[in-house]
């Protein structure tokens, strides 16, 4: 953080550029780790964990979503160290659990080798994952906020929502060549095991950027002058309730991935009988264009506003949310990679670029931490269910598909609503982010020529 106006030195543009790089390695790293265990959940934990194959399958997935019920209490814990003991201290250990844990799932024996045991151990390793994941998304962006300069702090943050879209990417992916070369004894061996082992190199390299960072200076100045916050999601419940209840309605606005990456690809494929490589291909290639474009989108941003970008992405997608589940219908495939590209590389891109900045600004700093990383979480759990209601729809009549994309582009609307009826926080400095309503706000310096400055490496 830097006074407004003021210049930044040329070690806290380092700082800023770290905290990019590290948010977004760290994101890749959490949704990598958290996609593969679904992958393998799907297609090896039934046989390898499991005694019985006829329901080993359907208890594997089970595990799958073990962690999504455990997100928010990490949240709530890592939340409270991070307004407590610091950012980077916390964001490390955040690091270091999620990795140890997405390795040793790697390492587990089988069913016949030690019984029970194997399952207990892969149910206590998922949780540690869903406890990781509850602070690392969060908190990565809130590092990257506080070390960026006021007038570039969508830009920064938005590193850290492309690092989760290349670690589905890389995900979706990792797979693929295991499969293509191993014999399938092999794979159920040992070769689902090579992807959780090779997270190890992820991890090595966002510890070493995070271990270049100091700790941002907004939290050093609440240490100096004792304005830490005893119970911080006391304070967060009873003064920023508002702002909870709006991040979670407005996380809705991830309702697209949730439609395109598990209910598309899952009702395409097993219902509609559409190609399995294609729409894997599709979900690739969607992951990446929107991990390449948020930055851009997060720039326009920092120059315009939080609320005009989010709310034209989101009211973008809701448009086109209805020609991609009619292409998913019908199988017409340029209408589903034409809208489908659409909704993900243009317009949910202008949504997750303005988003964490977006969710960050509305909470001071001495609760920052938890205020953002508990309420999207919540948000993001809400959310974990809307690819099963919207099975519910076409569960007994495939062709009730229509309900499908009106409750979809319903969603989108209210996240837009969410965002719009909220403050506008874009020109605020990041010191005053949070105070009270007719406090003096500095207006923040204009953008400088290196809006457009890689995250990483110095200048």
């Amino acid at each position: 953080m830097t006074t407004a106006g003021a210049p930044m030195t040329a070690a806290q543009r380092r700082n800023a550029r770290t905290a990019a790089a590290s948010g977004f390695f760290g994101t890749t790293l959490e949704y990598y780790d958290f996609l593969i265990f679904g992958t393998a959940a799907a297609l090896f934990f039934g046989k390898v964990f499991f005694p019985d194959p006829s329901v080993g399958t359907l208890l594997a997935l089970s595990t799958f979503a073990v962690a999504y019920v455990a997100r928010p209490f990490g949240a709530i814990v890592w939340g409270h160290l991070g307004d407590r003991i610091g950012r980077k201290r916390v964001l490390l250990a955040i690091l270091l659990t999620m990795g140890v844990a997405t390795f040793l799932v790697g390492c587990i024996p089988g069913y016949e080798t030690i019984g029970p045991a194997a399952p207990i151990i892969l149910v206590a390793l998922r949780v540690v994952q869903g406890l990781s994941a509850g602070g690392e998304q969060a908190g990565s962006a809130l590092l990257a906020l506080e070390h960026a300069p006021d007038h570039k702090r969508a830009f920064y943050t938005s590193w850290t929502q492309s690092g989760s879209q290349f670690g589905n990417f890389l995900a979706s992916v990792v797979f693929l060549p295991l499969v293509a070369f191993l014999p399938a004894d092999a794979m159920l061996a040992w070769g689902w095991r090579i992807p959780f082992w090779a997270s190890a190199l992820v991890i090595l390299l966002t510890f070493v950027l995070r271990r270049k960072l100091a700790e941002t200076e907004t939290y050093e100045e609440l240490k100096r002058e004792g304005l830490a916050t005893k119970v911080p999601l006391a304070e967060v419940l009873r003064v920023h309730w508002r702002a909870v209840l709006r991040i979670i309605v407005a996380s809705f606005c991830l309702a697209p991935a949730a439609l395109v990456y598990l209910f598309g690809l899952s009702y395409g494929v097993t219902v509609q009988g559409l190609d399995r490589s294609a729409m894997l291909t599709l979900i690739a290639g969607a992951s990446l264009s929107l991990a390449i474009t948020q930055p851009l989108f997060a720039i326009l941003s920092d120059r315009l506003g939080r609320k005009p970008v989010f709310v034209v992405g989101a009211v973008g997608c809701a448009a086109l949310i209805p020609v991609w589940v009619s292409g998913l219908h019908s199988g017409n495939w340029v209408l589903l990679y034409a809208s489908g590209f659409g909704i993900m590389a243009v317009f949910l891109s202008m949504v997750c670029g303005a988003l964490l900045a977006t969710f960050l600004e509305l909470f001071p700093a001495h609760v920052r931490f938890t205020g953002a990383a508990v309420s999207f979480m919540l948000g993001i759990v809400l959310t974990g269910f809307l690819p099963t209601i919207a099975q519910s729809f076409v569960h007994t009549d495939p062709d009730n598909w229509a309900p499908v994309a009106w409750f979809f582009a319903g969603l989108m609307v209210l996240a837009a609503i969410a965002v719009l009826t909220g403050p506008e926080n874009y020109r605020v400095p990041t010191a005053q982010l949070g105070a009270p309503r007719g406090a003096t706000r500095p207006a923040v310096e204009e953008p400088g020529p290196d809006i457009l400055a890689p995250p990483v490496g110095d200048r």
